[in-house]
This record gives structure tokens, sequence and C-alpha cells, in this order.
């Protein structure tokens, strides 16, 4: 590194320094004092805010801040997929859809049909909207397939996660190529070239292993949630409950197609924008199960509304866990960690292609969002790769995808949805989602790299 070409200050050092000894904080509260998560981040990111010199005051509010912006993007999400999980399980229809599934797929074959559907949801919609669809269909495929609980969820978590790294219309991949001014075509061909291999070895390969070595069973509190105590009056049919699985799907999908083919302003984009919000999409689906399943499957109305409700309880730690996290990492971008990580930046002298990948696993590590990893990346070195083809600049925007999921940890909404389904320990959370997460990023390198050696 050389320095002399940027403004390295005091502060800079003693900002890193505090962010590392405040996520340190927060893993040996969690792992050795057994502390809740959620109060573990809050004295971690204490700890660390009072160390940067950031002002009390101004401290609990970026905290605040950071927690209320997540729970009110990740926390309505997640209560709305929990409900409609929970619907799926006591009608039927997640054990009509894995009935199903388990025919296209016994044994072995199995977690790659996992992988696939996983890749099928998660193409248009956000991780964590994916995730909590795709909850009640792992833990019901576990228990009707008797398999280790990780065969199953792994391949799952990494098509979703692979996807939402390396392909438009995901949020990181599309601001990558806005700002970079790069290709879309080739950016979403060359990704899904990268996306395979990365699926492949951090899904059903790395799931095969990694359940030999490391037993996990369904969580009781999840069992009880995904599980149908009482047998409908009549199971519905596999259309119906894939359609219901597809809606939220298909409305965002028709909003990503919105955005890119139809006139903006037009009723026909307004609309189909509006029915593609996540949370309004995931409404929609709640409802129509409630209609198609829940009533129109002999549940009464009390009965669904005992369904919607049991569904909440098991989610609350999840949601207070998930709004901390998203305070710790306001918290570090308040006090100015994207600047000191772009400072360094500026001072390496490496290929771009490198460049980009570090520059993104820096700023993820630093504040626990792939988007500002993305964003922050991509604007740092659009001026520097403006003259570069059209083959280059998409194989730049992958690699900053590539690296903005590398080895998520404690500051992760991600990393603490994972933990708090599967009811897993730190260490175990680290070596299911961390490591998927790193080999996904690790293969994304790796892909553009070859890429970029015979086609640039």
């Amino acid at each position: 590194m050389d320095f002399t070409t940027v403004h390295w200050l005091a502060q800079d050092s003693r900002l890193l320094f505090c962010a590392l000894v405040g996520i340190a904080c927060i893993i040996v509260l969690i792992s050795v004092a057994k502390l809740p998560p959620f109060l573990s981040i809050l004295i971690g990111t204490f700890a660390a805010g009072l160390g940067i010199g950031l002002p009390a005051e101004k401290l609990a509010k970026s905290f605040s801040t950071g927690a209320g912006h997540l729970l009110g993007d990740a926390g309505l999400i997640i209560a709305l997929g929990a409900m409609l999980g929970a619907m799926l399980a006591d009608t039927g229809a997640a054990d009509r859809i894995a009935s199903t599934l388990l025919k296209l797929g016994k044994g072995k074959a199995l977690p790659w049909v996992m992988a696939l559907v996983a890749l099928v949801i998660g193409l248009p919609l956000f991780f964590e909207v994916g995730l909590v669809m795709m909850v009640p269909i792992i833990f019901v495929m576990a228990r009707r397939s008797e398999q280790p609980l990780l065969r199953i969820a792994i391949p799952a978590l990494a098509g979703m996660t692979t996807l939402h790294a390396l392909m438009p219309p995901h949020p990181g991949p599309l601001i990558a190529v806005s700002t970079l001014h790069a290709d879309l075509g080739l950016t979403m061909l060359f990704g899904l070239v990268i996306a395979i291999p990365a699926v492949i070895l951090a899904g059903p390969l790395y799931g095969i292993w990694l359940s030999r070595r490391m037993a996990i069973a369904v969580p009781d509190h999840m069992e009880a949630l995904y599980a149908s105590r009482q047998a409908p009056a009549a199971q519905p049919g596999f259309g119906a409950s894939l359609a219901i699985i597809l809606l939220p799907v298909a409305l965002m999908l028709g909003a990503t197609v919105a955005k890119v083919a139809l006139p903006e302003g037009s009723l026909a984009s307004t609309g189909l924008r509006f029915l593609g919000e996540p949370i309004v999409a995931l409404a929609l689906a709640v409802l129509t199960s409630i209609v198609v399943l829940g009533w129109g499957g002999g549940l009464g109305r009390e009965r669904v509304n005992k369904v919607l409700l049991k569904s909440l309880p098991p989610i609350a730690a999840l949601l207070l866990t998930i709004g901390a996290g998203g305070g710790l990492k306001q918290v570090l971008l308040d006090a100015g960690i994207s600047d000191t990580i772009a400072k360094v930046a500026q001072a390496a002298h490496l290929p771009f292609l490198l460049l980009a990948w570090l520059i993104a696993v820096a700023l993820r590590q630093a504040t626990g969002s792939a988007t500002v990893a993305t964003t922050t990346t991509a604007g740092i070195l659009a001026p520097l790769v403006a003259h570069l083809p059209a083959t280059q600049g998409a194989l730049i925007a992958l690699s900053i995808g590539a690296g903005s999921v590398f080895f998520c940890h404690v500051n992760d909404a991600g990393f603490w949805m994972v933990r708090e389904y599967f009811d897993l320990k730190l260490k175990q959370t680290v070596l299911v989602w961390s490591v998927l997460q790193t080999i996904v990023s690790l293969v994304g390198l790796a892909g553009t790299a070859l890429l970029w050696r015979l086609f640039a």
C-alpha cells in the first residue's frame, strides 16, 4: 500500500481497530457469556461506537435508525413469510409440494432438486424474501425424506445467495452494472455461467459434505410451526400449492420487467411496480392462501386466525436480532467506515478485477451490507474503468458482486436469519452460512478471472 497519495488519518486507524474490537466483543458475548444475540450486538455496537468517538446521543440515534430501517424492510417481510409458511403447513400445501418434489428427486438427487427449486424461486427475489418462502419447504422436505437437515437446507441457501450476488435483476448486480455502465445482457450471461458452478460447489456438494460432519435437527419450535397437527378437510392440489408459492415470485418478476421494458409512469408500469413491491406481493400471497388454501380447504375462520397468530411468536427473537444487526451496520457507516476503506483502495496497485473484489470484500466485512459494498465499490472504480470494453466492465461488475458476499458474519442480517431459523450455535452458523458464502465468493472471483483471460 502507498499511503502517500491519500489522507490517512489517525481516526481511520482508530475506526478500523474499534470496529474489529466491537465485532470480537459480540462473538465473545454470544459464544462465551451465552448472552442473547440482540443484547450482545447492542453491547458490542456501543463499545465500538464509543471507542471511535461518537457522542453517546448520536450513537444511540444511529443504532435506532439502522435497526428501525432494517426492521421496516425485513421485519414485515419475515412476518408475512412466517404467516404464509404456517398456512402452507397447516393446510397440507407444503406436504403436497414436498411429496411431489420427493417423486422428482429421491435419495441422492434430492439436494440437487432443492438447489434447482431455490434458483427458480430466488431469481426475482431478495434473499430475505426467498428464505422466508423456502423455510417451510426445507423443514417439511427434511422431515418427509428423513435426510439430514443440512443436506436439504444448504443447497437451497446456496441457490438463493448466488443469484443475489451474481444475477440481475437483484439490486447489487444491477447497481454495479448501472454505475460502471456495463452491458446488462452480457453481465447476465456471464453471471449465469459463473453461478452454475458456484451453486454446485456451495450447495449440494458442500451440503452433503457438511451434513456428514455436523448433525442438525429440525428445531422444535419450527417443527411445531410447520407441522400440521390437524388434517384439513380437503388437501390442496399440487398446482394450487405451487401457485401460492410462485405468486410473489411472478409479481416481483413483473415489477422487474416493468422497470426494464415499460415506459416509466405508464399505468401498466405503475401497477406492476406496486404489485411487485415485496411487502405487497407477500401480503397478496398470504391473502390468497387464506382464501384458496384456508377457507377453500375447509378451515374455519377461527382456525385460520389461530394459524396466522401462532406463526408470529417464534420469529420475535429473530426480528430483534436482525434489528440489532442493522443498528451495528448504521453506526459503522455513520462513523465513516466506507470512506476509510476507500482510502485503502485508492492506495492499492492491483489488477482491476482483483481490486474490485477486495474492495467489496472489505466493505462487506465492515458494513454487513452487500448493497452498500456493491454501491460504494462501483462508485470508487467507475472513473478508473470507464475506458474498458463491455466484456471487462461486465466481469468487473460480477467481481464486485462476488466480493460482496465473502464470509458474511455477525453484522449481516442473513447470518442471524439462518442462525435463528435453524437454531444453530455461533460456530455452526459460521460453517453453514459464512463458509457457504465464501465458497460462492471465491468461485465468483475464479470464474470472472477465467472469463477475463478467455474473452477480455
